[in-house]
């Protein structure tokens, strides 16, 4: 399988993982994710969550291959490197007001879902030469 191909099949499965956690969370639990702002309420629904993950799974490949391509020394190390600080910055959010536990269960859930599938299956080996090509 090409370097290409199976980022493609990682890159679905981490659209995919936070999609499933919606799927249990709201339809089946019966727990709408809601975010208040200020007198705003957003409910977070499957398309923002299925595109949020998408956003995020591309970004990281685009980042990798860039870095690859580059030819920068231990470009994986350094992409896993950014790939986990953004991880952290992405719980930044979860620490202020305007979510219940549920929802912020749920959206932390997601968030190290689209991790632990992006980060090992994006920057772990490949066999191919030239990966993300």
């Amino acid at each position: 399988m090409s370097a290409r191909r199976r980022r493609l099949g990682v890159a679905a499965l981490a659209v995919l993982t936070p999609v499933l956690v919606w799927l249990v969370a709201d339809p089946l639990l019966g727990h709408r994710l809601r975010i208040a702002d200020g007198e705003q309420t957003l409910d977070t629904g499957v398309v923002p969550v299925a595109f949020v993950a998408l956003l995020a799974s591309l970004s990281g490949w685009g980042l990798l291959a860039v870095l690859e391509r580059s030819g920068v020394r231990r470009a994986r190390v350094i992409w896993a490197w950014v790939a986990g600080a953004v991880l952290v910055v992405s719980f930044l959010p979860f620490i202020g007001d305007g979510m219940d536990g549920g929802t912020r269960f749920s959206l932390a859930l997601m968030h190290l879902g689209v991790a632990a599938v992006l980060i090992p299956g994006l920057g772990g080996r490949s066999s191919a030469v030239g990966a993300g090509r």
